[in-house]
């Protein structure tokens, strides 16, 4: 029976994100969180590896949407361009490819009040560098570090133990080995910090959709 409730459970998660409704920018509110969807090489399949949590939903990247009276933006940390606040339109263009998907997800609302709070603090920590380690610090952050910062003055989101760990071999990611032995670092198993896909798990955020620009 237990075995029967895990697969419906498991099948209905999948289905609800098969199945999202299309959503476009006159849907989007201020506060939502924007995920792109992983793909399956290099840095961006890595990284979805040791983090996926569910087999149907698999992100590497991640922000926070700000919209105003008459503009939409998103405020993340991008890999090649540090912590900014991009156009909507130049996001979309710059995340969305063939092969992903671009998911919109909402604070439940009885957490919804974080939304001004994180806004104000995503906006301070424009300007900052790209972080390429991971290890968590403050002159630089990686996409999910960013959010979770964002929302930390309401504990929206928990740092966890992080894990390089490739679950089909039990064994360090042999990118991620080879990753940190080319900035000196040994890998960093264990120390706190966050990803996309466990952000994306929250039982605080609910799903909205795909969105289509």
């Amino acid at each position: 029976m237990k075995r029967l409730f895990l697969f419906v459970v498991g099948f209905l998660m999948l289905s609800s994100y098969v199945n999202a409704q299309t959503i476009t920018l006159r849907d989007l509110k201020n506060g939502d969180l924007i995920f792109v969807g992983a793909e399956k090489a290099n840095l961006s399949g890595a990284i979805n590896r040791v983090t996926q949590k569910r087999d149907a939903i698999a992100f590497d990247h991640i922000g926070i949407i700000e919209k105003s009276a008459d503009s939409i933006f998103v405020l993340h940390a991008s890999s090649k361009k540090g912590s900014i606040r991009e156009n909507m339109q130049a996001f979309y263009q710059a995340e969305k490819t063939a092969d992903n998907k671009i998911v919109v997800y909402r604070l439940k609302n009885n957490f919804d009040q974080a939304i001004p709070d994180a806004i104000l603090s995503a906006k301070k920590m424009l300007g900052k560098p790209y972080n390429r380690t991971y290890i968590l610090n403050d002159s630089s952050y990686y996409c999910s570090d960013f959010i979770e910062r964002c929302f930390r003055k309401n504990q929206i989101f928990a740092l966890e133990p992080m894990t390089f760990i490739n679950p089909k071999t039990g064994k360090p990611d042999d990118f991620w080995i080879e990753f940190y032995k080319k900035q000196n670092l040994e890998v960093p198993e264990g120390k706190l910090g966050c990803n996309p896909n466990g952000l994306a798990a929250s039982n605080k955020l609910f799903l909205i959709g795909n969105f289509i620009n």
